[in-house]
């Protein structure tokens, strides 16, 4: 694979929010985005990877398929994996490991295809093992074809770098920002959490707001690769991207260690200018002045925190005070129980599928402006 071809690029989304991240990633001017099932593929070269991986708020990795060929026996593999362009894409000096999985292929045995890879890669490139971390190297084998790809990412995308302090029950950034796209926000309304957590959903308003790289703080994976050019890729961070915020975002919790929690990531996230936190309980919370906007909110699930029972009467007080003081406001509730979302009173739209989330499989409800 030379530096000037196009490749197909996967970027990852939570089973159900492809559709979403396909949105942002065409808004972004990817070529050609396609929606599949586990993410979104697109087109381009190193340049475009790199891109995705600083750009690109939903996706949970980015991943470069180097290659895809037919196999139907061990042997087989052995072979054509040894004429993959590695020298292109990996670097000798840097360790890499190899992860694999098989279905509905006559080569059924994901360790044993990992195993030859693996062989392949240190015989025809000499590059050293790494039991964990390293470059990872992933082949998927689907009806007898075999995608072998490269995850640019490193550490999952939602690791923005800023998030040293989380609360019991966090919510990955990659989907509070695909949660706040079907929201319909784009960053132009006020956004308030009133239990905001460890921030996440008012850090990642705040940066869309300002217009903020999701992957500006990090490291990544592909500047360990043999196709990096560093000249070209800080040439490309360095491009200031960011606008003065057209409205502010807000987050309240209960728990005065949340809000010192949140405070201290949006200081590390660079948005304490544009968001205000403070400690408030849900039937002491009030609309900031100004415009309406949204309120979004990840209440306790039961299954994870607590017992559903005890939850309705907390769900029931949510959707009184929205309902007597939110005017014109619209919101977006993250629920696992339907029972507990409808506890709020609220006048729910028809919800999307469940998505998964921490085990569980979650539902975003919303609302239009309320009444």
């Amino acid at each position: 694979m030379t530096k000037t071809k196009d490749f197909e690029i996967f970027l990852a989304a939570p089973p159900g929010l492809e559709a979403v991240l396909c949105e942002e990633v065409r808004g972004k001017g990817f070529k050609q985005p396609k929606a599949v099932p586990g993410g979104v593929v697109t087109k381009g070269g190193w340049p475009e990877v790199w891109r995705a991986n600083l750009w690109i708020r939903g996706a949970g990795r980015v991943l470069a398929r180097v290659d895809a060929f037919h196999v139907t026996h061990l042997a087989q593999l052995d072979d054509r994996a040894r004429r993959v362009p590695w020298a292109s894409v990996l670097r000798p000096d840097v360790p890499f490991r190899v992860e694999a999985s098989c279905a509905k292929s006559r080569i059924y045995h994901s360790g044993a295809a990992a195993e030859r890879i693996t062989k392949a890669i240190q015989q025809t490139l000499g590059a050293p093992l790494a039991e964990e971390g390293g470059i990872l190297v992933r082949a998927r084998i689907e009806n007898d074809l075999c995608t072998i790809s490269v995850d640019t990412s490193g550490e999952g995308l939602h690791k923005r770098g800023y998030k040293e302090a989380i609360n019991a029950a966090p919510m990955r950034e990659t989907m509070a920002a695909l949660f706040l796209r079907q929201c319909g926000y784009i960053g132009t309304e006020p956004v308030l959490d009133p239990m905001c957590g460890s921030g996440t959903f008012v850090i990642e308003a705040a940066e869309i707001a300002a217009r903020l790289n999701p992957g500006r703080s990090r490291p990544f994976a592909f500047e360990q690769l043999a196709s990096f050019d560093d000249a070209a890729w800080q040439q490309m961070r360095a491009v200031n991207s960011q606008r003065p915020p057209a409205a502010r975002c807000y987050g309240s919790d209960r728990d005065a260690g949340a809000v010192a929690m949140s405070l201290a990531n949006a200081a590390r996230a660079g948005v304490t200018d544009t968001t205000e936190f403070h400690q408030a309980a849900i039937s002491e919370i009030q609309p900031p002045a100004g415009p309406p906007g949204l309120v979004i909110v990840n209440p306790p699930y039961g299954t994870r925190i607590g017992d559903k029972s005890k939850l309705a009467p907390l769900y029931r007080a949510l959707g009184q005070t929205l309902t007597s003081r939110f005017s014109g406001w619209r919101v977006g509730l993250v629920a696992s129980d339907p029972k507990l979302a409808h506890a709020t009173g609220l006048p729910f739209l028809a919800p999307g599928a469940p998505v998964p989330h921490g085990g569980l499989r979650v539902t975003l409800f919303q609302t239009g402006p309320l009444a």
